[in-house]
């Protein structure tokens, strides 16, 4: 102490510092941070993580539960109203009140505690402030409240008997308050929801059973990119209640996203049976949406691709635009050229309420995982381009690449327009990039003088029938003008040879 002071009252500029102290804080602080995410080794993938903000900014409700909050990115929302704790619990209730016997609370947070490591390092962010009881709860209830949206607990599938009791071991009593989750599961997991009915169904986990509230919440646990947990833990909350259970609840929550996809016309896929398990739901739903099959090469020859060109400056040079339902193509995806008609087939993309969501946060997992491709993204910034202006809404509704029921043709050119800002994609990249030879092509087209001219002149003239009909008379008075010249010089050379 002699010394420090000795040393401080020689150098005026000196800091007496406790390093001891600083180490110890600083080994502590990584001790909880290895502890968090288990033997340290890199994030599992797919990574739940927070938007950007340059992204997230263009406009915030799109990645934001309306709902309900899963996972731990919006707990300390300032709307309490989505945390749905009641709704959680009473979910939890019937979920154990249905399950094998034996399976309490504390069974399951027994065998959820060896894989907090493991579900925390799927996380972006360490969340050191939540302590292990306060993780592992949030997980328990989440994953409780997922099953009952979208598993049927038909007691016939599971040991025990419709009317069995929570066990007494759990202090967990039914929800109260009012809460409106309903005891029978959905018929979802069976495949007997279609349409309108899915949503009706999913409302058994949402209260109400209202169409609207419904709505949300499949809005919000299955398309959201921050509000999301592990699918494992879903799958090991699901294994441990219902041990008695041959289908995993991967295929019933699989049969519900395909069922809404191919309803929306967004995409046709069917997962394989032994496709891998998904990282969450809104990997499960990414899943749907495969590179196609035919895309280009990975070279980089060609022209370089910058910026794609509007619909209507295509359509003004001759390229013509062409819709085609799923069925014809697998999803919204499979854009293809017809280089010899010069016809672009883009699949039909019906708009509503939740489109930009999806698009959005499709982005967003595939900014965040770089691993699952960018091909989604490829799609959006090719489609973000094309339809900018309201005439080239205009006209690709005419064309039916476009269907959408909101105010006028500028608000939906005005969406596409901000779609892609704050996203970083190389356009010009293969590897990334799908359509860039589609892109190539259609640069092609469009500086083709003779398809320009031409379609110019049907632009010009097939308006007006009249003037249609003279040009084509002009052109047959020129090409009957040019066979009587000809006609009249071999007449002159044959009369010079006699």
């Amino acid at each position: 102490m002699e010394d420090q002071q000795e040393q401080s009252s020689g150098d005026p500029h000196a800091v007496v510092v406790d390093i001891t102290s600083f180490a110890q804080a600083m080994e502590q602080e990584l001790a909880e941070r290895h502890q968090h995410h288990g033997d340290g080794s890199r994030p599992c993938s797919p990574t739940i993580g927070m938007v950007h903000y340059l992204t997230r900014n263009v406009d915030e409700q799109e990645y934001d539960p309306h709902y309900v909050s899963i996972g731990p990115y919006h707990r300390k929302t300032t709307r309490k109203d989505i945390i749905r704790e009641d709704d959680k619990l009473t979910s939890l209730y019937t979920i154990l009140s249905r399950s094998s016997p034996g399976t309490t609370v504390q069974k399951c947070l027994e065998e959820l505690a060896p894989l907090e490591g493991r579900a925390r390092s799927f996380y972006a962010h360490s969340f050191s402030e939540m302590n292990s009881f306060v993780f592992l709860r949030m997980l328990l209830l989440d994953a409780c409240y997922l099953l009952h949206c979208f598993v049927n607990f038909n007691p016939q599938n599971s040991s025990s008997a419709a009317n069995e009791q929570v066990p007494t071991s759990s202090p967990v009593p039914a929800a109260g308050g009012g809460s409106t989750v309903r005891e029978h599961g959905s018929p979802v997991a069976n495949g007997h929801a279609q349409g309108a009915d899915q949503e009706s169904s999913t409302a058994s986990a949402g209260g109400g059973g209202n169409k609207l509230e419904a709505g949300w919440v499949v809005r919000d646990v299955l398309y959201l990119a921050e509000n999301q947990i592990p699918y494992f833990v879903i799958d090991k909350i699901h294994n441990l209640a219902f041990s008695g259970s041959q289908d995993p609840p991967v295929k019933a929550i699989t049969r519900y996203v395909s069922s809404i996809l191919q309803k929306q016309q967004y995409s046709a896929v069917e997962l394989h049976d032994k496709a891998p398990p998904p990282g969450n739901l809104l990997h499960l739903l990414h899943m749907h949406f495969s590179k196609p099959k035919n895309s280009a090469s990975s070279s980089r020859s060609g022209e370089p691709v910058r910026r794609c060109r509007t619909a209507m400056e295509y359509h003004i040079n001759g390229v013509n635009f062409k819709s085609c339902a799923i069925g014809e193509a697998r999803c919204i995806l499979d854009v293809t050229l017809d280089r010899a008609s010069g016809t672009l087939v883009v699949p039909r993309l019906n708009i509503d309420a939740n489109t930009w969501c999806i698009l959005r946060n499709l982005m967003a997992l595939e900014q965040l995982n770089p691993a699952l491709g960018c091909h989604f993204t490829a799609y959006c910034s090719f489609m973000s381009q094309l339809a900018c202006n309201a005439a080239d809404v205009e006209l690709l509704s005419r064309r039916g690449v476009i269907e959408h029921r909101l105010g006028n043709n500028g608000e939906v050119a005005a969406l596409f327009s901000n779609l892609f800002k704050g996203i970083e994609f190389d356009p010009d990249d293969n590897h990334t990039n799908y359509l860039r030879a589609t892109c190539q092509a259609l640069e092609e087209l469009y500086r083709s003088r003779p398809r320009r001219w031409m379609a110019l002149l049907v632009h010009k003239y097939s308006k007006n029938p009249w003037l249609a009909v003279g040009v084509m008379a002009g052109a047959f008075g020129l090409l009957c003008a040019i066979v009587q010249a000809v006609y009249s010089v071999l007449s002159y050379i044959q009369g010079a040879a006699k």
